[in-house]
């Protein structure tokens, strides 16, 4: 008899204790997801804080997002110096990360042959090239920062055609400084297209004379590139 009660009492010890350890892995799993959504809201979150638009509203946020890698904090700014033939915009994204995107759109008096040649577009191994309805972009290989450059064509409001040597346009180049969340052309393609938004942007601030309606996105680089 006794040795029966002690058996009771040995299996019902051990049935706690398996009850214990379950209630005590599950809430142990309950507290890592809590601390780690906790770290994900407050350390990696910088860039979803973001307006859903940055600079003055000029890049939607999303194109941030996927250039930089995640961070605690993200700042971003705008400025607009001059206009006409002298207008500039530029925008950047600061991160504590120590990752920087910036970009700076200007008017220029450049013909597309001296855009391409000025931002080294040989396009014999150096860089990629896509256009579109006159807008143009490149983008240097063998970098790890995405350098990119935009060109349209826009004779600024006030400003007169014969004014320029060659021809008025829109002229961006962009950048990340430090490390971004992608690489290669995943970057080159995301940096493009954060200088194509800023380009469209100062496209309007410009009040260009005959606009024309550009493209939502430019063409994509090809895969192999």
């Amino acid at each position: 008899m006794t040795e029966n009660t002690g058996s009771k009492q040995r299996f019902a010890t051990s049935e706690y204790n398996g009850k214990t350890f379950v209630i005590s892995l599950a809430v142990l799993c309950l507290f890592g997801a809590a601390a780690w959504f906790g770290y994900v809201q407050i350390f990696t979150r910088g860039l979803e804080r973001l307006p859903p638009r940055v600079c003055d509203g000029a890049v939607e946020r999303q194109v941030v997002i996927r250039t930089l890698p995640r961070t605690r904090t993200a700042e971003e700014g705008a400025s607009q110096r001059r206009e006409g033939e002298d207008l500039m915009f530029s925008c950047h994204v600061f991160t504590s990360a120590d990752s920087i995107l910036s970009g700076m759109a200007r008017v220029e008096d450049a013909s597309v042959q001296q855009w391409l040649n000025h931002y080294g577009a040989s396009t014999e191994g150096d860089a990629v090239r896509v256009s579109v309805d006159g807008a143009e972009a490149l983008a240097e290989l063998d970098l790890d920062n995405g350098n990119s450059s935009v060109y349209v064509p826009c004779v600024p409001r006030g400003v007169r055609a014969d004014d320029a040597n060659e021809s008025y346009a829109i002229v961006t180049e962009a950048s990340v400084i430090g490390e971004g969340r992608i690489s290669g052309a995943a970057l080159r393609q995301a940096v493009t297209d954060f200088a194509y938004q800023l380009t469209k942007h100062t496209y309007d601030v410009a009040e260009c004379r005959d606009p024309r309606v550009l493209p939502e996105e430019l063409p994509r680089y090809e895969e192999d590139k």
